[in-house]
């Protein structure tokens, strides 16, 4: 299987959830239950993660979007969570995709900083995460799996979901968990976001300590067509703890006016 797909619900809506680093689409259980009576979702695993562990597709986001062509639906509102976002901006400039609307939850464009990007991990922050994976990927996704949820009022419990789900379609390739390091560490999108003309909302975590605030809000103010919106309590993984604030701001963003 290159990439694995759990559909949900029954509503009207059709929805694509895209996950993270290390994770699969599992992890979205607390929002599908908080829409699947108004959506049908359909919750990717990408290559070398969950179901698609043993997928030989690139963790690539152009062609993870073409493998998906007549899989999920043309038209679905997309959301993409942290490393997720990415794979949902691609999305957005595929004709057969042809997403409505776009969703970046705790994501960015650039994930590193660079001299005119400073609210970003540090390259040297980054750098040496990778080299811990290297080392052992096991105890880094645990540590990473804790900067997730860091400062979120619900932190503990959030943990311990986290800490369930993560492991529980089977351990992610080590070699997938390198390239999407080398994604995150490379991608730098933001010259594409002018030219996004669909509906989209940026939705972060004021207290998230991995995806700044501040960078997604500069990279709303770059669209067109977008808005941008805090989560007061949350951190990165605000979807867990805070499900219906983030489908309620999904449903607004879906039925907002042309």
């Amino acid at each position: 299987m290159d990439i694995g797909i759990s559909t949900h619900g029954h509503g009207p809506r059709t929805l694509v959830l895209v996950h993270g680093w290390a994770m699969h689409g599992g992890i979205f259980a607390p929002l599908i239950a908080a829409l699947a009576d108004t959506c049908t979702l359909y919750a990717l695993d990408l290559p070398g993660h969950g179901a698609a562990r043993a997928s030989s597709l690139p963790l690539q986001p152009a062609a993870v979007c073409t493998a998906l062509h007549g899989r999920v639906p043309a038209g679905a509102l997309w959301l993409g969570w942290s490393m997720g976002g990415l794979f949902a901006l691609a999305a957005a400039t595929d004709a057969l995709l042809a997403p409505r609307a776009l969703a970046l939850l705790s994501s960015t464009p650039r994930f590193v900083q660079a001299d005119d990007w400073p609210d970003a991990m540090p390259r040297a922050q980054f750098d040496a995460f990778a080299a811990a994976l290297a080392a052992d990927y096991r105890a880094t996704v645990n540590r990473f799996l804790a900067l997730e949820v860091l400062g979120d009022v619900g932190a503990q419990a959030d943990l311990r979901a986290l800490r369930r789900q993560v492991f529980a379609r089977g351990e992610p390739d080590p070699d997938y968990l390198r390239q999407g390091l080398d994604l995150l560490a490379r991608t730098d999108l933001r010259a594409q976001l002018p030219a996004l003309r669909l509906p989209s909302l940026w939705l972060a975590g004021r207290r998230d300590r991995l995806v700044p605030p501040a960078a997604q809000r500069r990279a709303a103010q770059s669209m067109p067509r977008s808005r941008y919106l805090e989560l007061e309590h949350a951190a990165h993984a605000g979807f867990i703890g805070h499900a219906d604030a983030v489908a309620t701001a999904l449903i607004a963003l879906d039925t907002a006016p042309p």
